[in-house]
């Protein structure tokens, strides 16, 4: 297996590891079955909802604004990948976290969006708003 076939298959599997790694666990899932757990959460979710109270559920994610008249959000970061969907321009999308992959006019950056589907898009094309994306 060359190593331009095994390069899609090795970015979609660090992308599947990424997203399981920032998935949070389901814990507590109020099923009833354990009531140490439920009590526990009674007891602590006042204590939780003051400790997130003015932070945004998605503080990880980074964002930006589509600058291309169309952008193809792609399967894998390079040009090659498949076309997951198209993002026009002035779109707001959420950026989860940036990788080098195929330089497109100079700019190695990608980001791998998390609207809806997991697709990659050129950092060439995508101005970020706020901070910097983490690497992932």
């Amino acid at each position: 297996m060359s190593l331009r076939s095994r390069l899609p298959i090795a970015v979609a599997a660090c992308a599947l590891a990424v997203t399981a790694l920032a998935t949070p666990a389901v814990a507590g899932d109020e099923w009833g079955d354990d009531p140490q757990s439920s009590s526990w959460n009674q007891q602590n979710q006042g204590q939780n909802q003051g400790q997130n109270q003015g932070q945004n559920q998605n503080s990880r994610l980074a964002r930006g604004v589509v600058t291309a008249s169309s952008l193809a959000l792609r399967a894998a970061p390079n040009r090659g990948g498949q076309i997951i969907r198209w993002a026009d321009r002035g779109e707001v999308v959420s950026i989860f976290c940036r990788t080098n992959g195929q330089s497109v006019q100079g700019n190695r950056q990608w980001y791998l969006l998390t609207d809806g589907t997991w697709a990659w898009g050129s950092a060439r094309y995508i101005r970020t708003i706020g901070p910097a994306p983490r690497w992932c």
